[in-house]
């Protein structure tokens, strides 16, 4: 069994924000699988089945961000498994919008979902799929740009940033994290004109 979390708060305020996007990500894996995400349980909703060809949850916590780990500790508890087993999907405000990076272990770079994740886990040896979704303009405050929305240019490239991290996802479950790395690491999914 794999756990694929996606990161975001929870609610129909923050439904589109850049913070997000690992939620819209694993809704993407979702629909791709057949799996429904209506259980209620860990303080998120989820769903189980196949993607793949892995037995697998998919985890959208509601705890908000800050407090992530709280339902990725409770899941991962529950299902027994190994930190290699868990995948978690989050934006990264250091990677350009339409570039995805998947890293094994590390710390948290600042983003709280992960801090939090890592500190109940005490472990961060786990799989990240981070999302980029760029810095700020002009040095602008991180937290704001974090909880808007993407600008109408990025919106209009947004689905292939989407289907590109989900196709990730797929790629680390088919045939490792190495393979998924070599074919996503330092590309960018969207055309930069």
């Amino acid at each position: 069994m794999k756990l694929i979390v996606g990161l975001g708060n929870p609610g129909e305020r923050y439904a589109d924000n850049r913070h997000n996007v690992g939620f819209r990500v694993v809704e993407r894996l979702a629909i791709r699988s057949g799996i429904s995400l209506k259980k209620k349980g860990h303080q998120a909703f989820f769903g189980t089945g196949q993607v793949a060809g892995q037995e697998v949850t998919l985890l959208l916590p509601q705890t908000f961000m800050n407090l992530s780990g709280a339902s990725v500790g409770s899941a991962y508890r529950s299902l027994g498994i190994t930190p290699g087993d868990l995948i978690v999907i989050h934006d990264d405000i250091d990677l350009d919008f339409g570039v995805i990076k998947i890293k094994m272990g590390g710390g948290h770079g600042g983003q709280n979902g992960i801090r939090h994740i890592r500190e109940v886990l005490g472990t961060g040896d786990f799989v990240r799929v981070k999302v980029g979704i760029g810095r700020p303009s002009g040095g602008g405050d991180v937290s704001s740009h974090v909880l808007s929305r993407f600008s109408a240019s990025e919106r209009k490239q947004l689905d292939d940033v989407l289907a590109g991290a989900a196709d990730a996802v797929e790629i680390i479950l088919a045939k490792g994290v190495l393979n998924a790395m070599s074919a996503f690491n330092n590309k960018t999914l969207v055309n930069n004109e």
